[in-house]
């Protein structure tokens, strides 16, 4: 069930449940969860930290199966249950990279605690948890290695030294410290320096039927090809992985609806919340910045009020996005479209006045 109210529209609308439209989205390049998390949420989540593994699961492979070399995912919960997910998400083929921790501070339980019965410091905090792809290759000789060991080994099988690493890349010692190396110095090389290093062995090293450092068994790796499988990443200088930033309470906050934003939301009045777990656009604009480039896929399966679509569009993404609850998908709806006709008007947001 979609809606167009614009010529040009940068992102999709499902409002139903996302397991009916996985297989008609276009692979993503990040994927933005904030579904179930365990508590007395939302309409169709568990009441249990202890069965978001199986709430979770079929989505989790929907990912997997969709997912490029490339993706990224960043999954909103809280500590628990990120704790209890992340052995699922290490069994899908998602490589733990960091936490970044909201800190909503001390007006987050303002007079709503009592001292004498909580027994535990107040959480103050949700979490979001930075995955990527791990990524396996196929060496010559029958082996599947993560990208680091194929390295390696696709040097190794050619017979050369590794000091000869450096020669073919055209450097002093980089090859053998940093693409090379089986510690823990690794680190990713430029598909130029991979496609010298497959040149090289090619001209120089022992004839085999399977090319060196190739991904299909018929050629050798191009650099644009080794590039793509490298996840993004859009450095700002100053961003930690522990964000500083009050709940909401201001006029993004969505309000009036005046229908129980989540089951503990008993008489709802016009001064209360749509949505009870609206995400603050800062956070979701840094996010998405951070892990995609323009033109992207950013999928959010559990939209809510979409926010990280929202923030997608702005910065002049893709969005896919999908909401169960009526109430929650039209107010999404119009923000979406607030936000595709700002993007159209003035291009996409600005950080400080850096182009995001």
């Amino acid at each position: 069930m979609e809606k167009t109210k614009t010529s040009k529209r940068y992102y999709t609308l499902y409002k139903g449940n996302v397991s009916d439209v996985y297989k008609k989205w276009p692979s993503p390049d990040l994927i933005v969860s904030d579904g179930a998390y365990g508590v007395r949420g939302f309409r169709g989540d568990t009441n249990n930290p202890s069965d978001l593994t199986e709430w979770y699961q079929p989505h989790v492979l929907e990912w997997d199966r969709s997912a490029k070399p490339s993706s990224s995912l960043w999954l909103w919960n809280t500590e628990i249950g990120w704790a209890t997910l992340h052995p699922l998400l290490l069994a899908t083929g998602w490589e733990f990279v960091q936490l970044a921790v909201w800190n909503k501070g001390l007006a987050h339980i303002a007079g709503n605690v009592n001292g004498k019965t909580i027994r535990q410091l107040p959480v103050v905090t949700e979490v979001s948890a930075l995955y990527r792809r791990k990524i396996y290759l196929n060496t010559g000789d029958k082996q599947t290695l993560d990208a680091k060991q194929w390295l390696r080994a696709e040097w190794r099988r050619s017979g050369l030294p590794l000091s000869k690493s450096n020669e073919a890349v055209g450097v002093k010692n980089a090859a053998t410290r940093k693409y090379l190396t089986a510690d823990s110095m690794w680190y990713w090389p430029s598909g130029e320096a991979v496609q010298k290093m497959a040149l090289y062995c090619t001209k120089h090293g022992n004839t085999t039927d399977w090319p060196y450092f190739s991904l299909d068994g018929e050629n050798p790796v191009t650099a644009n090809a080794w590039d793509s499988m490298r996840a993004t990443w859009n450095h700002r200088n100053g961003i930690t992985n522990v964000w500083n930033r009050p709940p909401l309470a201001d006029s993004e906050r969505l309000k009036g609806t005046m229908e129980r934003s989540a089951p503990r939301t008993y008489k709802p009045t016009r001064f209360s919340a749509a949505h009870l777990n609206q995400k603050p656009l800062d956070l979701m604009l840094s996010q998405i910045y951070a892990a995609s480039n323009p033109g992207d896929v950013i999928w959010e399966p559990f939209g809510g009020l979409s926010s990280a679509s929202v923030a997608a569009v702005l910065l002049g993404r893709k969005a896919y996005t999908a909401e169960i609850d009526e109430t929650f998908a039209t107010l999404a709806e119009d923000r979406l479209e607030e936000a595709n006709a700002s993007f159209i008007k003035n291009g996409p947001f600005q950080f400080g006045g850096k182009e995001g």
